[in-house]
């Protein structure tokens, strides 16, 4: 079981900045690709953005493509996901996730979580 932990979320007014990361214990980590996972009452899953272990592949929604950036830096074990122009629709809790084998244009959730991490966005 690869553990995973998130910090950085809190509470953001509109139009606003956050950095999210997902730090890991375990030495492998930096051979998996990465996938953050939001969820909101009420809502559907939805995945937002991915990185490869190498960070040359990269995935967004386009629910926020444009806004957010992801990016790793393997020799702390922790990935980032850097939130800018937030809007009240990207309120949720956001998790990382070790995805399944990436062969698609979007790699499927996998079985690692964390913990998550409450963004909400309001005035």
């Amino acid at each position: 079981q690869v553990q995973l932990r998130e910090s950085g979320g809190g509470l953001v007014q509109p139009g606003g900045s956050l950095t999210l990361s997902c730090a890991s214990s375990d030495r492998s980590f930096g051979l998996y690709a990465v996938l953050w996972v939001r969820q909101a009452p009420g809502k559907e899953r939805e995945s937002v953005a991915a990185i490869n272990w190498k960070g040359d592949r990269i995935y967004y929604a386009n629910s926020v493509k444009g806004r957010f950036t992801i990016s790793r830096d393997n020799a702390k074990n922790t990935v980032y996901l850097q939130m800018n122009g937030v809007e009240p629709e990207d309120t949720a809790v956001y998790y990382c996730n070790i995805p399944k084998a990436w062969l698609g244009s979007v790699p499927p959730i996998g079985d690692h979580w964390g913990q998550g991490t409450q963004v909400t966005v309001s005035s």
